[in-house]
């Protein structure tokens, strides 16, 4: 049987990395991560590329062209597994990418509440933009998998995860089409393999987890020098979670 590919794609100080994870203790899985990272920074100036930490390290250990990617994402499944989770950062999703590879994988957009997502990010990028957030590049993927296969991908919020964790990845795996697994509500602490040459400026809490924590708020005031990304932000987030007619 063809091999399940999933595409999750997320935000930034969201729980992605929690969620490959989680994807990554079940015994039918293989998981990559951030694929894309190295083609999206070859994208930038300069100045705006140095502002990820270790960007060096990444592009001269990732293809920077999305076509030699995205070639391998749909090729063979390592281990020729039933599974293939891919864990993406939605602002990966470059203009310069064609999108008819999307049609044939699974699809999940990871979403977090647009002021807990600033206050995070804004600790180690002081001044990002929506784009950098990658809620408009969610809304394109969505609208685009809309047109392209007539159906809506899922939504999830990382609070709902939080809170209910079993019941959250159960709904996850129904969409999907895999049966929901246990052992995606435990790992063992420390890194993977996987993990991407990134992980040392961004991994600290996931590593030190053995599972999902518990949603707590995060209550931080977005500095007043944000308030138009906020609002710009905030309108993309309720487009995403919206209801369908």
């Amino acid at each position: 049987m063809e091999a399940i590919r999933i595409a999750c794609w997320s935000g930034p100080r969201n729980i992605s990395t929690a969620m490959m994870r989680s994807w990554g203790s079940r015994p039918d899985a293989a998981v990559t991560d951030e694929p894309l990272y190295a083609h999206y920074l070859s994208t930038l100036d300069a100045a705006k590329r140095e502002e990820h930490p270790g960007w060096a390290d990444v592009t001269a250990t990732q293809p920077t062209d999305w076509r030699e990617v995205v070639a391998r994402l749909t090729g063979p499944v390592p281990d020729t597994k039933a599974v293939w989770y891919q864990k993406h950062m939605a602002h990966h999703l470059t203009p310069q990418m064609q999108t008819s590879w999307l049609v044939g994988l699974k699809h999940i957009l990871l979403v977090r509440e647009p002021p807990e997502m600033l206050t995070s990010f804004i600790k180690v990028m002081p001044n990002p933009t929506p784009s950098d957030l990658g809620l408009p590049q969610q809304v394109r993927l969505l609208e685009t998998l809309e047109r392209e296969t007539g159906t809506r991908p899922i939504v999830m919020d990382s609070r709902e995860v939080l809170a209910d964790p079993r019941a959250a990845l159960t709904r996850l795996c129904a969409h999907v089409g895999v049966p929901f697994d246990e052992a995606m509500l435990a790992w063992s602490p420390g890194p993977r393999p996987e993990d991407g040459v990134w992980a040392p400026h961004w991994y600290a809490s996931v590593e030190k987890s053995t599972g999902f924590a518990p949603y707590r708020p995060k209550n931080e005031p977005v500095p007043a020098r944000l308030a138009g990304v906020l609002t710009e932000c905030e309108g993309l987030y309720q487009e995403l979670i919206r209801t369908p007619a």
